[in-house]
């Protein structure tokens, strides 16, 4: 059923390959999908599937010429049982659900003069998007913290934000 209600804008196989040297990624280009001028880098966020593993909210990142590829991390590897080499059926759709705030950071604007949180919001959705993942992203509580007040920081500055 959910076939049927999703407009997939990829629904193929692929090759999957791999960067060269020592920890090189395994990846697979896909050449059907643009990247996003107004995201950073360029980035699409894409849900869907590669073989029976869920994708969801992952981003397609450039891999130059505009073009853009799917990291294929070990964990999607070792479930799907596939290597560089080896081929990959890839559904994938945009995917345009609402950037949800977590809870933490929603207090953390509460504390702050409303502008701090319009600064947030006239950045765009991908912008949005890249601060939280990057927040996220953090193994340690304290490291997450110290990210969340530099996202603040950026804001009250209305600084640009790279990661």
């Amino acid at each position: 059923m959910e076939n049927k209600e999703r407009n997939y804008i990829v629904d193929k196989n692929y090759t999957l390959k791999k960067f060269e040297g020592k920890g090189g990624w395994t990846y697979t280009e896909i050449p059907e999908i643009a990247p996003n001028k107004n995201a950073p880098f360029g980035w699409v966020i894409v849900s869907g599937w590669i073989d029976t593993y869920k994708l969801e909210k992952y981003k397609l990142m450039p891999l130059g010429n505009q073009r853009l590829f799917l990291a294929v991390k070990s964990a999607i590897r070792k479930h799907i049982k596939k290597e560089a080499g080896d081929v990959v059926h890839i559904k994938l759709f945009l995917d345009k659900t609402p950037l949800e705030l977590p809870d933490e950071i929603k207090e953390c604007f509460k504390q702050e003069p409303k502008k701090i949180y319009q600064n947030f919001l006239n950045r765009g959705e991908g912008e949005q998007k890249a601060f939280i993942d990057w927040i996220y992203q953090a193994k340690m509580d304290e490291t997450k913290a110290n990210r969340i007040l530099e996202m603040f920081d950026k804001l009250r500055k209305n600084e640009k934000f790279y990661v």
